[in-house]
């Protein structure tokens, strides 16, 4: 078989994610000629005014819209750089969980840390309200206690951002743990068993052996991640919502399909939503470029 002919094969294997990536990612980029005219919902795009810029003038112009984008790229950020100090949990929970010598508790913890991943935020609102709530697990023992203590972190706009990432935390740690788990089986052996003959501990093995070499794993998925510092989602914020800590809650996501959905500004949020894209771009290009300056490694 021809070198050509086996180029062809692979082509083949990639060629239905190429079509689902085209379908799901690019061509939706049409939704953007929407930010350029001024649209009405129930009309044809052609019978809309076309406007140009000016829904992103109004980005920075008006003085009411600029301030509720400053709160709202405040929540954003704040909780992106709070989740940022959790980011190195998963790879420290792989290494240890992979130290485990029991490998069918090693299996059951690591299946059920990663089940939350695949509950809905509605369900995940569900469990935490049944617990957290103010006639939840917690509050119901405390007050058959005799405590007047009262637990309540889902209707208070106290440590909202904090309360978020560690609800994620509790949801994607087992499946965020998965690429390490991966990584430390493809460690090569041969290292911990000079280790070994030379006295080296456990820990010293954990510290000077597999810490380090998952490290480029970890920069990796770490500069992946800053690509996507303004894609923080919707279906959390809008299940944990409500007038209390709204204020804190309405991240960029939120705050576009608010004014999308809800208040039918449909042209502002598609303007909202290319700008949060094209600094999600620069983002992720120079978090790369940093990388392969620093440390010479990089996603391209």
């Amino acid at each position: 078989m021809t070198k050509s002919k086996k180029s062809f094969k692979l082509f083949l294997f990639v060629l239905p994610g190429i079509i689902l990536i085209l379908i799901f990612h690019y061509l939706p980029l049409w939704g953007w000629s929407f930010a350029f005219f001024q649209y009405k919902p129930g009309r044809s795009l052609l019978d809309s005014v076309f406007v140009g810029l000016d829904n992103f003038q109004q980005l920075f112009g008006n003085s009411i819209m600029r301030r509720n984008l400053g709160r709202v790229l405040l929540n954003t950020f704040g909780i992106h750089f709070l989740g940022y100090l959790f980011t190195p949990l998963p790879l420290l929970f792989a290494v240890l969980l992979s130290e485990l010598k029991n490998t069918k508790f090693q299996k059951f913890v690591q299946t059920v840390t990663t089940l939350p991943n695949f509950i809905s935020w509605v369900i995940m609102f569900s469990l935490t309200f049944s617990i957290f709530g103010t006639s939840g697990l917690i509050n119901t023992v405390l007050s058959d206690m005799g405590s007047d203590l009262q637990v309540n972190i889902l209707n208070t706009n106290k440590h909202v951002w904090l309360i978020m990432v560690l609800l994620q935390q509790w949801k994607s740690l087992g499946w965020n743990a998965i690429i390490y788990f991966a990584a430390i089986a493809g460690l090569d052996q041969s290292i911990f068993e000079a280790a070994a003959v030379d006295g080296a501990s456990r820990w010293q093995k954990i510290r000077y052996i597999t810490i380090p070499q998952l490290i480029p794993t970890y920069f990796v998925l770490l500069i992946m991640s800053i690509g996507n510092f303004l894609n923080t989602g919707v279906d959390q914020y809008l299940a944990f919502g409500n007038a209390l800590n709204m204020e804190s809650i309405e991240v960029l996501d939120l705050y576009v399909y608010n004014l999308g959905i809800g208040s039918g500004q449909i042209s502002y949020s598609v303007a909202v939503g290319i700008m949060k894209s094209i600094v999600a771009v620069v983002l992720f290009a120079t978090a790369n470029g940093v990388s392969k300056a620093v440390r010479g490694t990089s996603v391209f």
